[in-house]
């Protein structure tokens, strides 16, 4: 292409959602009680783990950390929309906001994929391998995985930092979306994407694929050891332990499958704009509920924190 010919653009307007003028302040409130609740909801799952002894378990350790990565995808995507709304316009970025946008979108993405297939490990160990959990689980392989975890979340920020810059964007300077996603970033480059798509189809599989096969796998073993068990309350109580897990692993995998596959073509940006909004928005607010109102450990020291607490102010 004839750079000569090509106007380079520096900025981007991201269209979010059009909704009628008479109701966007109703919609920002919306989303502003949204995002509160998801920031109060995750910080009590991390305060409740970080100082109750009775949630000393791996398993709520890793659930503290992704409540940390429910903080970062609320607080990657939900600024900006509400800023959309407020000033009932486009809300401008520059190319390189646009990119550090995605990049950190899709850091606390990955972290969650990770995160989720950790979690389903310790299920499985803890329902497969029970004479086995406390020698494997160990408090130093917990550390090991999350750190390990949270390093390969920023392999795609490492990545994509060194090559989208690089790239020359010519327009037109519209995303019809409500955060910088990669396709609508592509979209607007003049320059040849293909080593992009490449990349971005790795980590998809390193991160993304791979988890959720080995997610599918334990509950594979999970349903098979289930079935062994010879007593029905057992059963019950065994398919409790996962089935927090399991309802937040059908939101985050199933929304995002649905995402990537409808067409992103005419109208059905809509229907993309909608699915994309409950990952980026709904779960991390539905994850610390659905925790908090299946979880009985969870439930119970959130109940004595607060009989504790209304003693106090008795007294």
């Amino acid at each position: 292409m004839d750079n000569k010919n090509v106007t380079i653009i520096t900025a981007i307007h991201l269209l979010g959602f059009q909704t009628p003028q008479s109701i966007t302040l109703l919609v920002f409130f919306l989303f502003l009680i949204i995002y509160c609740v998801t920031l109060c909801g995750n910080i009590l799952i991390i305060t409740l783990v970080s100082y109750s002894r009775f949630l000393r378990a791996p398993m709520y350790f890793f659930l503290s950390q992704l409540a940390v990565s429910d903080i970062l995808i609320s607080n990657v995507i939900l600024p900006n929309m509400l800023h959309g709304f407020l000033m009932e316009k486009p809300t401008m970025l520059s190319i390189y906001q646009c990119i550090i946008q995605f990049c950190f979108f899709a850091a606390s993405e990955s972290l969650e994929s990770l995160l989720l297939t950790l979690m389903s490990y310790d299920r499985y160990l803890a329902i497969c391998r029970p004479f086995h959990y406390t020698m494997i689980m160990s408090y130093q392989l917990s550390w090991i995985t999350i750190i390990t975890s949270w390093s390969l979340s920023f392999l795609p920020v490492l990545i994509y930092i060194l090559t989208l810059p690089a790239l020359q964007f010519c327009g037109p300077n519209i995303i019809d979306h409500f955060y910088c996603d990669l396709e609508p970033i592509l979209q607007l480059s003049c320059s040849d994407t293909t080593i992009v798509h490449i990349e971005a189809t790795s980590i998809s599989v390193i991160l993304g694929v791979i988890p959720f096969f080995l997610i599918i796998l334990s509950y594979f073993y999970f349903i098979i050891t289930i079935f062994k068990i010879p007593s029905l309350t057992g059963r019950q109580k065994a398919f409790s332990t996962c089935s927090s897990h399991l309802t937040v692993v059908s939101i985050f995998y199933g929304t995002i499958l649905c995402v990537y596959l409808v067409p992103r073509t005419g109208q059905t940006w809509n229907i993309s704009k909608f699915v994309s909004l409950l990952y980026t928005v709904v779960t991390p607010l539905l994850n610390p509920i659905i925790y908090s109102l299946r979880n009985k450990e969870l439930k119970q020291v959130q109940y004595d924190i607060f009989k504790q607490s209304v003693i106090s102010n008795n007294n």
